[in-house]
Order: structure tokens, then sequence, then C-alpha cells
């Protein structure tokens, strides 16, 4: 996604280690409730990965839902990642 084209949808996991089971779906939309996801998402340093084909699944779910197990291993590549990214920054 280009910063001008608006996107074509978000969808905002969460994941609580601390309660184990699989991440869940706390925000999705389009249009300008995607924008405001991906502000507030940039605004709190939050990652943001581009996969059209992930989006296409995860906007069919519902708020609260937890995402299917056919996605665990997408999911977990994605979040695998995002705490890699953190990591390198806090080296010194």
């Amino acid at each position: 996604m280009n910063k001008t084209d608006p996107p074509a949808g978000a969808v905002a996991l969460k994941y609580d280690t601390a309660q184990g089971g699989a991440p869940k779906i706390v925000a999705k939309g389009k249009g300008l409730i995607a924008e405001q996801i991906i502000a507030l998402a940039r605004e709190h340093d939050v990652h943001i990965h581009e996969s059209p084909e992930l989006l296409e699944v995860l906007i069919r779910l519902e708020l609260g839902e937890e995402i299917p197990e056919a996605l665990y291993k997408a999911i977990a590549e994605v979040i695998a990642f995002a705490y890699n990214l953190k990591k390198e920054e806090k080296k010194p």
C-alpha cells in the first residue's frame, strides 16, 4: 500500500500470551475505518503486515473471534517476524 492509496481494509489482531489460545480479531474495517486502524497502529508502533490474501480471509471473521486453525501458521510467521523486528530495534 502506497501512503496515498486508501487501504482495501484492515484487521487488527490481539495475541495474549498470558491467556493462551489463538489471536483474536479486535478491530476490522474498510475505507475510513481501515485508515483509522492503520493510523492507530502506527501511532502505537504496532507492526503492520500487508497481505491482501490474509486480509480477504480475516475480514470475514467477527470481532472477538479467534483466527481459524487453518491460519495458525501464517499468523505465527507474522507474529514471529514482528517480535524479531522489535528485538532488532532494542539492540544497542
